[in-house]
């Protein structure tokens, strides 16, 4: 039987989730109005059983008393807590670090960080209800408000761990809806977004004592036995109304993504016809793929020492140093665990990915595991079905990596180059790779353009390779390597006695 003191707690608890759910219903997306540019079997030690173990080094709390008081008016002031089934108590720690790194991204103070060894999660509590008790003791302590769980929650964890920590639960999964939200600028990237918190929300809405079974309908006849007349009938309950309308609502957010989708499918389809080779940079989160895309094209765009600060695509022209043109694309950072409503909604910006010629592949050097982080980027390439291109692993952050790591990577990867987007290092390697593994025009030939066919020698410069030019008497000798179609125009001026 509930306590009469948690009544307040559940009362606050179910008042913000309707809040939450109102604002996803009622809140068209604020569009913005810039154009859409562009991760010994199963016997445990009696110890590692019986304890929340501490995780060092994840506290965020400032020291410097002058700046708390305006930063607790903004921060929340979060614990975390993983539960540590599988592999080493080092990739336990690893897991729990990227989550303060999240954490503190999505604008979060870190207090404190705890790890559960279990051989799978609690179905109840997510680590035990004795260790819940000891979570809230924590949370007590450090005077938190929230508590951010390494892992997706069931809708029935989420209000178990909340009914005992007596604070506000967050899962990974919510947590990365939330810095999507943040950092969404294009329309797109907005309209995304938004799915996929409903996606997220659908299942998780909740209603507390009337308010699950309050109907619309229902009732018998008279003025006591119901609303009035249009009222009456079999009713539905505001639970069923919030979800109803939830749906409808991702209905149309689907119908509108699926509208801006053609409009990016035309621009990349007028590149394919004008053969304009395409490169993908992909990688794990805060790897430096906009900054290797700054250092290749001089894009400009915005690079930050944080998680997910890229979510809408940037297509930006180069140049081989052999002087063939072909188009970049930075894409949204990837994460061990990404919650599958972000697959799905962002599906249509990583089909960039999949529609490539070419995959740079960015991996944080600097990282003490980066083979972990391009295992979950390649599973996310199988997922949009990209596997079938060509990849180049490049290797980033080499001023600040271990050279053992580098060497171990480059064991492992055979396709592979090491580079420091911030100091330059490695950067001509990385172009002259780039001549070497995008594809080429397939017809080689030689012809006497004239001069008045000049437009045919300009598409030869930006649709193939031209290998020698020469300006004559009667025209431009030009030999190159196009494709197909261009080749049909141009064999017209092809010099007598060679074809």
């Amino acid at each position: 039987m509930t306590s009469s003191s948690s009544l307040p707690y559940n009362g606050q608890r179910i008042a913000e989730t309707n809040r939450r759910a109102d604002a996803l219903m009622e809140e068209d997306v604020a569009w913005s109005d810039e154009a859409d540019v562009a991760r010994d079997g199963d016997q445990y030690d009696r110890s590692d059983r019986a304890a929340l173990r501490r995780v060092g080094g994840l506290s965020t709390e400032l020291q410097d008393v002058t700046e708390v008081e305006y930063r607790q008016l903004r921060l929340e002031r979060v614990v975390l807590v993983g539960v540590w089934t599988t592999g080493t108590a080092q990739d336990a720690d690893n897991s729990l670090a990227e989550l303060a790194a999240l954490a503190e991204t999505a604008g979060a103070e870190v207090l404190d960080g705890v790890i559960q060894r279990r051989d799978k999660a609690d179905p109840a509590t997510y680590i035990g209800s004795g260790k819940a008790r000891e979570l809230r003791d924590i949370v007590l302590e450090s005077g938190a408000d929230t508590v951010i769980c390494d892992g997706e929650l069931s809708p029935g964890q989420l209000i178990h761990l909340e009914d005992v920590v007596k604070v506000k639960v967050v899962d990974r999964t919510a947590l990365i809806l939330d810095i999507f939200a943040q950092h969404a600028k294009s329309r797109e990237g907005k309209a995304q977004v938004a799915l996929a918190q409903m996606q997220y929300m659908l299942p998780r809405l909740r209603g507390w004592g009337q308010s699950l079974s309050r109907q619309m309908g229902g009732g018998g006849s008279g003025a006591a036995g119901g609303g009035g007349m249009a009222t009456r009938g079999p009713g539905e309950t505001k639970i069923e109304t919030d979800r109803r309308r939830i749906r409808e609502k991702m209905a149309k957010m689907r119908r509108e993504i699926a509208e801006m989708k053609t409009s990016r499918d035309i621009q990349r389809q007028d590149r394919k016809r004008h053969k304009v080779p395409s490169v993908a940079i992909a990688g794990y989160t805060n790897a430096g793929k906009s900054s290797l895309l700054n250092r290749l094209t001089d894009a400009g765009v915005l690079v930050e020492n944080s998680l997910f600060a890229t979510l809408d695509p940037t297509v930006r022209k180069s140049e081989t140093p052999s002087g063939r043109l072909y188009t970049l694309t930075d894409t949204v950072g990837f994460v061990r665990h990404l919650p599958h409503h972000l697959v799905e909604a962002f599906r249509s910006t990583m089909e960039e990915v999949a529609d490539s010629d070419l995959i740079l592949h960015v991996v944080d050097g600097s990282h003490p595991v980066p083979e972990e982080q391009l295992a979950s980027v390649r599973e996310v390439i199988r997922d949009v079905g990209a596997s079938d291109v060509t990849e180049i692993v490049v290797v980033n952050k080499a001023d600040a990596a271990d050279p053992l790591v580098l060497q171990r990577l480059l064991r492992q990867e055979k396709h592979a180059l090491v580079v420091s987007a911030r100091t330059g290092q490695g950067m001509d390697e990385l172009r002259a790779l780039l001549d070497a593994e995008l594809p080429r025009p397939s017809v080689e030939l030689e012809v006497l353009v004239p001069y008045t066919q000049g437009g045919l020698v300009s598409r030869a410069h930006a649709e193939g390779e031209v290998l020698s030019e020469e300006h004559t008497g009667e025209g431009t000798l030009l030999k190159a390597r196009v494709h197909e179609e261009l080749a049909a125009e141009l064999r017209a001026f092809v010099p007598s006695g060679q074809f």
